[in-house]
């Protein structure tokens, strides 16, 4: 049997998207026919690429929506795009599955007419997008309600689910309805022997004695908003002799700079935009201690953020919310902010640590290990194997089904 796989992701363009590129490479090394179709982003232009022996097709794209309407347009036109794309490859290249990466949940749409044609649809579970969508906007009106729609009929018309996590396969059993054998837990960990240490760069620190860093994306949702409060909450206790960095690009970046400079923080915070990736260990590297200000709310709190293994990964004791995923994640590796009395205990957090050496250092060697020992991507290996391994199992059965009818 062939064993050809399309992989549809709509929001990030791979190899930029650190998980979908890991998944397909992982694939392509046990022998699977690889293609993906993204979109074009920025560095990530060419229409078709050839990268380690895996196809990349990028569609058109508009500019990264930060309202209602805008998602819709922004989805219409990748969804428009996604249908053309797929057809072409369907004809000249072939393909036995198709694994949606959400967000969005609608990307089954464009697997509906390959089902019809004996096509396996896997459903890789990114975001819990009702949740998102309150997160960002915190109502439960139309637009969350098809949310809720498009969710259930990716359910509906999957064959196999993986989860990125625990909580995302329970939501994949209990909402969605699906047999547990069918969903898999594939974490979204790091590869330790890429992502690693690098020598620190003192002119980092902008000539502070520490540095806080956090990398991610620039959206309502990473509660950045809070970072920038407790940056301004420390200023006014005094304390100069630390800086914060944050890394990462995104539709709120424009917003985070202005806030940063009406708040009189330009000397001691700074949003670098997206960067390379060897810049981004340089800075990390460089961090005293980390930051997840992710704010508590369902989402964050059912999620698992891939920043925090990179963190790890590093060796950095880290700072967040107490959120249940964050926790499973870091264990020992961070300590837990008070979610209701949010700015003052993140800051007292932040300067105990930058205080106490011997703690962040055991912190961020415990961190390090979990990552070695369990964490890193390695040890998702096999369960997206076994995902496949059943999707192609349901297809062979379907096969010989056909056949002897």
């Amino acid at each position: 049997m062939n064993k050809r796989v399309l992989i549809i992701v709509e929001n990030l363009p791979v190899p930029f998207d650190s998980r979908v590129w890991k998944e397909a490479c992982s694939l392509k090394e046990q022998g699977y026919e690889m293609t993906v179709l993204c979109p074009r982003g920025k560095g990530y232009i060419k229409r078709h690429e050839l990268l380690q022996g895996i196809h990349i097709y990028r569609h058109p794209m508009p500019k990264e929506a930060n309202s209602t309407f805008g998602y819709v347009y922004e989805y219409g036109c990748a969804l428009f795009w996604e249908f053309v794309y797929t057809w072409w490859i369907y004809f000249f290249r072939g393909f036995d599955v198709i694994q949606g990466c959400n967000p969005p949940d609608n990307i089954f749409l464009v697997a509906l007419p390959f089902k019809l044609l004996g096509v396996k649809y896997i459903f890789d579970h990114h975001d819990a997008n009702p949740e998102l969508y309150f997160s960002k906007f915190e109502r439960k009106d139309l637009f969350y309600r098809i949310q809720a729609w498009f969710e259930k009929l990716t359910y509906t018309f999957s064959d196999v689910v993986i989860s990125t996590n625990s909580s995302y396969k329970s939501l994949a059993i209990t909402r969605g309805g699906l047999d547990s054998d069918d969903v898999f837990v594939v974490r979204n960990g790091p590869d330790p022997k890429t992502f690693r240490p690098v020598p620190p760069d003192p002119a980092l620190k902008y000539g502070k004695a520490y540095l806080v860093g956090y990398v991610g994306t620039m959206s309502i949702q990473e509660g950045l908003d809070i970072l920038i409060d407790v940056a301004l909450y420390i200023k006014n206790l005094g304390r100069d002799d630390l800086h914060f960095t944050c890394v990462g690009g995104g539709p709120g970046l424009a917003g985070l700079r202005k806030m940063v400079t009406d708040k009189g923080l330009d000397e001691m915070m700074d949003f670098t935009g997206r960067v390379s990736d060897e810049r981004v260990l340089e800075i990390l590297s460089t961090t005293d201690v980390c930051v997840n200000p992710d704010k508590p709310c369902e989402m964050n709190d059912i999620s698992t953020m891939i920043k925090i293994m990179e963190y790890m990964a590093l060796g950095k004791p880290i700072v967040q919310f107490d959120l249940k995923e964050g926790r499973f994640s870091a264990g020992e590796a961070s300590l837990y902010s008070d979610n209701a009395n949010q700015v003052p205990d993140f800051a007292a957090k932040i300067l105990w640590l930058l205080e106490n050496s011997e703690e962040r250092k055991r912190m961020g060697e415990f961190g390090r290990k979990r990552v070695e020992e369990q964490l890193a991507w390695e040890f998702s290996v096999a369960s997206l194997l076994a995902a496949y391994d059943r999707v192609f199992q349901k297809r062979a059965t379907r096969a010989s089904w056909a056949q002897s009818t």
